[in-house]
């Protein structure tokens, strides 16, 4: 059973839906005394990055995610559930995250690419370059894939190892990570048809 967090922040039914069509049973998560019921986590999120960890506080999730993950069961975070992931963001003044990877969020306007050169926020397809193609998002995905991002904020790990995936915007933007049972895409799978329910078939078949 797949468990979506339900904090406000993102459609959570398209997340569902997109599970549903793979064949996984996913559901909704109300509170977080149901987190260590379901076998796998997604942490989906659309919206800012302060306010997102507000509502995982406020509604109790944040121990909840960090007694889940501790426990070697898959996890996925998606687009602002990837930048929770990170110690902290430059979005509104520096904030706190979940620092369950070592890293930062940082505006594309902040970046080495320099400001007023990118549209921003990054909206659209983008292709994927593989670093690390035994990911187990990424089986049966080709090297070149195309997925869709919505974000003005990305992540940059200290590890670079834990870095699976970028896609070119000025330069390369981590768009897939890895830590052991943690994985998270900063683009949306369940909007990026084929190419993102494969890659959530991929989770739901993740042990």
């Amino acid at each position: 059973m797949i468990g979506i967090i339900d904090y406000g922040m993102g459609n959570l039914r398209s997340v569902q839906k997109a599970f549903e069509k793979v064949g996984a049973e996913a559901v909704i998560l109300r509170g977080p005394d149901e987190v260590q019921r379901v076998d796998r986590l997604v942490l989906p999120g659309v919206g800012a990055f302060a306010d997102g960890m507000e509502q995982l506080r406020t509604r109790g999730y944040e121990q909840a995610i960090k007694d889940f993950v501790a426990t070697g069961k898959p996890f996925l975070g998606v687009c602002l559930g990837l930048q929770l992931l990170f110690d902290d963001s430059e979005e509104d003044a520096p904030n706190e995250g979940l620092s369950l990877l070592k890293g930062h969020v940082i505006r594309f306007a902040g970046s080495p690419f320099g400001p007023g050169k990118l549209k921003v926020p990054h909206m659209g397809w983008n292709t994927l370059t593989i670093h690390k193609p035994g990911c187990p998002l990424l089986c049966g995905i080709e090297h070149d894939a195309s997925v869709y991002f919505v974000h003005g904020y990305y992540a940059q790990p200290d590890d670079a190892n834990t870095v699976v995936a970028v896609t070119d915007y000025g330069g390369p933007v981590c768009a897939i990570v890895q830590h052991n049972n943690v994985l998270a895409t900063q683009f949306h799978p369940e909007k990026s048809q084929a190419v993102g329910l494969k890659m959530l078939a991929n989770f739901a078949a993740f042990n």
